[in-house]
């Protein structure tokens, strides 16, 4: 029979567990990502409460429930109701435009013309002017305005061809209704690929985009690969044939690139080039370069996406925000000629207007990672922020959170299997609990994204659960069974070592040990002199036999307490040195050292506990016949009241045989019978007979032990004197012996 560590299986059961978590991670199920995302908001918001490096010159020109009211209330000469005739935006293009703005962007979508709005009069009052197209003439006039557009509604061409450029303002929230992200970049694609997805059911955004080739799939999973030349353009002919709708180009871009209005913004204010931006999507990346070497890596998924460095509140103190109705006075103003004091509020700034108004169809609130109800408008200045300061969010990739797993599931399983339960949950919790601030400090300073769920749920708690489990049903019970074989056979110290052993073979070995016998000489006179005192007094004093039986059994109850005495102050000698007690044999105490664990200089070790054996003895001698005087009192009251006297105490001495020598050791018996850990062979034998001629009193150990006195204390062993060779029984040759003095303190 063999105890061990069963590490084989806590090794395979913890790569099981970091495979399952890493597989888990790549699949990565829908729950788990929503709560990894939870913990990203966690981090947002901390990071929102030290103090950041914004962009200066973004500003706010909120569409107020104020500004509804003053619109309503003939602000602008009549009044109009929630849906605001064009000139309205043109106006605030016209004053923003006088204020020095370095761009208007709309975050207000401007999907069709309303010939139906009242036209603008002119200042010579008697012109009139579409409200559509004062508005295109401002925007054309100002030369910076940026219109929303999104994948479903892009602006009519009156106003794409007047304004600057467009943004999309599109959202994609996460699952949980959470926006923490945003595309920044959709397709435009042209009439004719729009056609033909239509009619042959392509579905354009999983077209594969390549330089030279875009390859469609339509349904049935039939593939139309479509051509393009060295400047990206495609043949028209290929769609409509040599006849070519009025309009059109025979060679023409399949697309054009709608960039996010926040892009749009950041780039415009650093003079970035998006026309010829550098998309490698497949390796996360997109490169925007500019003039005087200007460059923005901007991180993405495969699809385009970019997580948004979320900063600035709608009310922020870096956001410099007004009302529409202000910066409509300010126009007004300044067109009357009243131009005493009109502020530069919005010079050299990336101008948002939006909707902050509550309560209509304008609204435009949700929850991002910064706040749970907030204008998503915010989302623009938020992603030109990053562009303009190069801060970027950078998650880190599916290899980085397998490697991280893989590090702290190593870390916790060692942690588990080198400390005790307690003591390594405890740990465990601070390595999480470390874990988790180190991903805050991380996402604070570098704005680096590393995973908590998998890492803490997964390789931390998922895995110390684990191999708590196995160690509780299997590695703990072997340690209980190791306990309880050897909690009364050696020092406490000495089961505190073999419990934590990483290998302990129990199950037979041959090694040298050294082997003491302890016999406590003048026991069986002692024994037999109670026992004729208890015979001549029943013999004296008629009494009834249960009676009697009972003098008997206190007798021997008496008898038995003294030698368990002598007993007890051997075995305590013997642990106290390191030893492992094997047994008793009647009045005699067998124990051994240098197994199960291993004992440095054990020869030492066992004559040290035989000598202070002696020692303990001799003390205990002399204690108890300093108490004879009582006893002999006590037994003239025993007489008187007819009850036997209590032997008297006599001295018991030791004779003590050690010898040292290689012996087979380990564990005998069965399961269902019990264990004995024991050791046997010629040897042991030996160190028996050596026993038996010790005498009373003496120490006597075999040649074989007293060398190894020599080399591990050669003070001791020259006190020792050799005696005449013995012959013992079943040894033929005479063997050399010395006796070791213990009475010279």
């Amino acid at each position: 029979m063999q105890f061990k560590i069963p590490k084989p299986a806590a090794i395979a059961l913890a790569v099981f567990v970091l495979a399952g978590v890493c597989a888990i991670q790549c699949w990565n199920p829908v729950f788990f990502d929503e709560l990894e995302c939870k913990t990203y908001d966690w981090r947002v918001r901390e990071a929102s409460k030290v103090s950041e490096t914004t962009a200066t010159n973004l500003a706010f020109v909120a569409m107020e429930d104020s500004s509804i009211a003053a619109i309503r209330h003939g602000l602008l000469g009549r009044p109009y109701g929630l849906y605001w005739p064009r000139q309205v935006y043109g106006r605030l293009v016209e004053e923003l435009s006088a204020e020095g703005a370095k761009c208007v962007a709309f975050d207000v979508l401007f999907g069709e013309l309303r010939p139906d709005h009242p036209p603008v009069v002119m200042a010579d009052g008697v012109t009139t002017v579409e409200s559509d197209q004062f508005f295109a003439d401002k925007m054309r006039q100002a030369g910076n305005v940026l219109l929303a557009a999104t994948p479903q509604v892009t602006p009519p061409d009156l106003f794409k061809t007047n304004c600057l450029a467009l943004g999309d303002i599109s959202t994609d929230k996460d699952s949980d209704g959470v926006l923490r992200r945003v595309k920044i970049f959709n397709r435009e694609w042209h009439p004719a690929f729009k056609s033909a997805a239509k009619d042959f059911g392509i579905n354009l955004d999983k077209s594969e985009i390549t330089p030279d080739h875009i390859t469609l799939y339509a349904t049935g999973g039939k593939k139309v690969v479509v051509p393009l030349d060295k400047d990206g353009n495609f043949d028209l002919e290929g769609f409509v044939g040599e006849t070519l709708p009025q309009g059109w180009k025979r060679f023409d871009k399949p697309y054009v690139l709608i960039w996010d209005m926040g892009v749009v913004m950041g780039a415009l204010d650093l003079g970035l080039d998006l026309d010829h931006a550098e998309l490698d999507l497949a390796q996360g990346r997109v490169v925007l370069r500019g003039k005087d070497g200007v460059e923005r890596v901007l991180p993405v998924d495969s699809a385009g996406h970019f997580y948004i460095d979320w900063r600035i509140r709608p009310n922020g103190v870096c956001l410099t925000r007004e009302p529409v109705e202000d910066v409509l006075k300010e126009d007004i103003n300044r067109l009357s000629g009243d131009t005493n004091d009109l502020p530069n509020t919005f010079r050299n700034s990336l101008v948002v207007v939006g909707s902050a108004a509550q309560g209509n169809d304008l609204t435009d609130r949700g929850a991002t990672s910064l706040e749970n109800d907030t204008l998503l408008v915010s989302k623009h200045w938020n992603v030109a922020n990053s562009i303009i300061t190069n801060h970027f969010i950078r998650r880190v990739g599916l290899a980085g959170e397998c490697g991280i797993i893989l590090v702290l599931g190593v870390l916790t399983a060692l942690i588990t299997w080198e400390m005790r339960a307690v003591l390594a949950s405890l740990f465990v919790l601070l390595l999480g609990v470390a874990y988790a601030i180190a991903s805050v400090e991380i996402f604070i300073h570098q704005r680096i994204w590393i995973p908590v769920v998998y890492p803490i749920g997964g390789a931390v708690l998922a895995m110390h659960g684990a191999l708590l489990v196995h160690l509780v049903l299997f590695e703990e019970q072997d340690k209980r069974r190791v306990k309880s074989i050897f909690s009364k056979l050696v020092s406490p110290g000495i089961v505190n070592e073999l419990l934590s052993a990483k290998r302990l073979a129990l199950g037979g070995s041959y090694r040298e040990v050294t082997v003491l016998f302890a016999d406590v000489r003048g026991f069986t006179a002692f024994t037999d002199q109670a026992q004729q005192e208890v015979s001549a007094f029943l013999q004296s004093h008629q009494m009834e036999e249960s009676e009697a039986e009972r003098h008997v059994e206190d007798s021997a109850r008496e008898t038995l307490e003294t030698v368990n005495l002598y007993l007890a102050t051997v075995a305590e000698a013997v642990k106290r040195h390191g030893g492992t007690l094997d047994k008793y044999i009647g009045d005699c105490v067998m124990a051994f050292w240098n197994a199960p664990a291993e004992t440095p200089r054990h020869s030492l070790a066992s004559v040290k506990a035989a000598i202070d054996a002696q020692r303990a003895i001799h003390q205990l001698n002399v204690n108890r016949l300093a108490q004879n005087p009582s006893l002999v009192e006590e037994n003239h009251k025993r007489k008187d009241a007819g009850l036997p006297p209590r032997p008297l105490h006599v001295p018991l001495h030791l004779g003590t045989g050690i010898n040292t020598g290689r012996v087979t050791v380990g564990l005998m018996g069965s399961d269902d019978h019990g264990f004995n850990y024991t050791v046997f062979g010629r040897e042991v034998n030996l160190a028996s007979r050596l026993e038996g001629v010790s005498g009373s009193g003496r120490i006597i150990i075999s040649q074989a032990t007293f060398e190894h006195l020599l080399e591990e204390d050669p003070e001791m062993a020259r006190q020792c004197h050799e005696l005449a060779p013995e012959k013992v029984k079943g040894f033929r040759e005479t063997v050399r012996v010395y006796e070791v003095p213990w009475n010279n303190k």
